[in-house]
C-alpha cells in the first residue's frame, strides 16, 4: 500500500498538465512533504503565476493549504483511502489538532 506522502503527492500532481493557454506545473518539497501545482499563462504572460492547489503532510495528517479547483482535493484524498478526519482544510479555517 502507498504511504500517506505518496498518496498526497499523486493526488496533488493529478491537477498538473496544460492546455493551449495555461500550464499547470507540479512542484515538490520532499523535506517538508509539501506538494503544489502552480499555474502560468503561456506562451504570453497576462496574469501572475499562482497556486492552484497546495497540500503538505504533517505527522499523520494532510493539511490542504490552498485549493482553488472545481474538483476539491479533499474528495480525491478521501476516495484514495485517507479518512476525512485526517484531512485539515487550512484554507477554510480548520485548525491543525494538537500534536502533543
Amino acid at each position: 500500500m502507498a504511504s500517506l506522502t505518496e498518496i498526497v503527492k499523486q493526488e496533488v500532481f493529478w491537477y498538473a498538465g496544460g492546455g493551449s493557454k495555461v500550464k499547470y506545473l507540479p512542484f515538490a518539497n520532499e523535506i517538508e512533504q509539501a506538494y503544489t501545482v502552480n499555474v502560468i499563462d503561456t506562451p504570453e504572460r497576462r496574469q501572475p503565476a499562482g497556486v492552484v492547489v497546495l497540500a503538505r503532510v504533517v505527522g499523520d495528517y494532510v493539511v490542504i493549504e490552498e485549493d482553488l479547483t472545481d474538483r476539491p482535493l479533499v474528495d480525491r484524498l478521501v476516495a484514495a483511502g485517507i479518512p476525512r478526519e485526517k484531512i485539515i482544510l487550512a484554507y477554510a479555517g480548520e485548525p491543525l489538532p494538537d500534536m502533543h
